[in-house]
């Protein structure tokens, strides 16, 4: 198994391969090979940074001799006009690297921004935001970077490090009881270290789930906010709780005061918009 280094390397590549081809023709036509300049990472719009160390990665992989000067690191509040860094070397290389760095550093900075802001809206209370799988194929790793760098918690990162027993998987098994069995078994049988996580979709399946045992979390399902305290309160701290489905920033509070360990929000990655940076001569 790749290692998170090693993918985002990968994704590096391929950032190149799908937007150099075979070379940066209008660089290469209008810029001499020895000129050598200094771009700034400018923000044009509130919000939280991140993707610096990234652009670190980016800016080597184009020219090692690169130099940067950071002014501004990930995770930290920016205003429109701060400037993030600098970055001093070849005009060519600064050109070529200009927008693949920025494609990253915005999507990542907005995914940052957008976890602040949930969080922020549980202030006060032991509830964690997590992100979901719900990322842009080929990005998971720096997404899910970006929700830490903006002060949220990783749920699972692929189909490889939990299990998580939906509703389609209890169906399919025959019940819940038995798909929970089944991957206790299946852990055993495999010596797989794995939290196993349920989703409930009513306050019986909790009780099954409590009778039955077997399981790290429990995540209920489109349950409402009263729904959900009376589901915190049946759990009684047997199992971490999760809430998920139907929750936006404007009733993620009540989900928080209703108890819960967790709130899920696929909104964080699937429908964030970047944060508007460019990256200009000086």
């Amino acid at each position: 198994m790749k290692t998170k280094e090693e993918l985002i390397d990968d994704l590096l590549n391929l950032a190149f391969a799908e937007d150099l081809g075979d070379g940066d023709h209008t660089t290469l036509s209008t810029i001499p090979a020895d000129a050598m300049g200094t771009s700034r990472l400018i923000i044009k719009e509130d919000g939280i940074l991140a993707g610096v160390e990234v652009a670190k990665k980016v800016l080597e992989k184009v020219d090692p001799s690169i130099k940067m000067e950071i002014f501004i690191n990930d995770g930290a509040e920016v205003r429109k006009g701060d400037v993030a860094f600098t970055a001093e070397g070849p005009v060519r290389a600064l050109l070529i690297a200009e927008r693949t760095m920025l494609n990253i550093m915005q999507r990542m900075s907005g995914v940052a921004t957008m976890t602040r802001r949930y969080q922020n809206e549980l202030a006060g209370l032991h509830t964690r935001v997590l992100d979901t799988r719900k990322t842009t194929p080929g990005m998971r790793m720096l997404e899910k970077e970006a929700v830490k760098i903006g002060g949220g918690t990783n749920h699972r990162i692929g189909l490889f490090d939990m299990i998580l027993i939906k509703d389609n998987h209890i169906d399919f098994a025959g019940g819940i009881e038995k798909a929970i069995t089944r991957a206790q078994e299946y852990c055993r049988e495999n010596n797989k270290d794995l939290k196993i996580e349920v989703e409930v979709r009513s306050l019986d399946d909790i009780r099954r789930v409590k009778e039955h045992g077997g399981v790290d979390r429990i995540m209920f399902d489109n349950f409402t906010p009263e729904l959900t305290k009376e589901a915190v309160k049946l759990v009684d701290g047997e199992f971490e709780t999760e809430s998920s489905g139907g929750i936006t920033i404007d009733n993620l509070r009540a989900y928080g005061e209703a108890g819960v360990d967790f709130i899920s929000v696929g909104a964080l990655t699937h429908s964030v918009k970047g944060l508007d940076m460019s990256f200009k001569a000086v």
